[in-house]
């Protein structure tokens, strides 16, 4: 995958202290997954509009293989029960989820809709130093 930005977000952390395991599982059970034309070159069954628009400085879903909704769907929940959340109260939805596909390579989900916790996704780029903490985390954790 070839990068295309330089500069990312260094704010993102992991939720901290970690959410009990039950409240992961609420939440994995009212996450959606909508998805962003910018990200997509191939629109797959996702129903976008338009269905795809991709952007020089955005990477692609179609780079990670994530072709089908509930392919993006099963990967935002893997996440979520695995801990790869943003801070969290309890309440409404986390700004980021982090997943993993099944090939190991790491992505990122942003809340696109915090009324109704719908996100998109994509791959995170390999200049991104965040993507270091994502693998680290993501060994770390149970699933």
């Amino acid at each position: 995958m070839a990068s295309k930005r330089s500069k990312f977000n260094r704010k993102r952390r992991f939720a901290s202290p970690l959410p009990r395991p039950d409240m992961l599982a609420r939440l994995a059970e009212v996450v959606r997954y909508g998805g962003n034309p910018a990200h997509k070159r191939n629109p797959g069954d996702f129903g976008l509009v338009p269905p795809s628009q991709p952007r020089d400085h955005k990477s692609l879903c179609d780079e990670a293989g994530v072709l089908r909704r509930a392919e993006a769907l099963r990967l935002l929940k893997r996440g979520v029960l695995r801990g790869m959340i943003s801070d969290w109260d309890g309440t409404g939805f986390p700004r980021n989820i982090w997943s993993m596909t099944d090939d190991g390579l790491p992505l990122e989900a942003q809340l696109e809709n915090a009324a109704r916790g719908i996100y998109h996704g994509y791959p995170l780029e390999t200049n991104d130093d965040f993507r270091v903490e994502v693998l680290a985390r993501w060994s770390q954790s149970h699933g």
